[in-house]
């Protein structure tokens, strides 16, 4: 009885022993941060992005205006020039912000949709309102982009 105690209490030693092998230690993760690559690839983009951001008083006149061909031509120009630059950042940014630059890329497509389709009417109100909706999609994209010392 008491070899087969010791034997049992070998076992358990080498078991544990293997075990306590196994396991790793776990190693703290740094947070994802950017490269010094993608912030020169973001940073590339931001003056185009902002560029649209900083005429968007020249599409509210258009609006007001009822040049409805003019509003069209700047939706399909520049905007839209925008929106492409827009879904080259994304990939370079970090995966946690990456779904919400997507989300806010469809939201601001269907803005445009919106102004367009306001313009083919004629209705000033519904292009204003989506026109406002439209830069706010654009703001919310600038403040997901990472801010550099440079």
């Amino acid at each position: 009885m008491v070899r087969q105690r010791s034997i049992l209490s070998l076992l358990l030693v080498l078991l544990t022993t293997f075990l306590i092998s196994c396991g790793s230690p776990s190693a703290a993760v740094a947070p994802p941060t950017y490269t010094a690559a993608q912030l020169e690839q973001i940073q590339e983009y931001i003056p185009e992005i902002q560029a649209v951001r900083d005429r968007s008083k020249e599409l509210e006149n258009l609006i007001q205006k009822n040049q409805w061909i003019k509003v069209g031509n700047f939706i399909h120009g520049p905007i839209t020039e925008a929106r492409l630059t827009m879904t080259y950042v994304i990939p370079s940014l970090l995966p946690k912000d990456q779904t919400t630059a997507r989300q806010i890329t469809r939201d601001f497509l269907n803005h445009l949709v919106k102004i367009d389709q306001a313009a083919t009417a004629g209705n000033t109100q519904l292009a204003l309102s989506s026109y406002q909706d439209a830069y706010a999609d654009i703001d919310k994209f600038l403040q997901l982009l990472p801010k550099t010392s440079s």
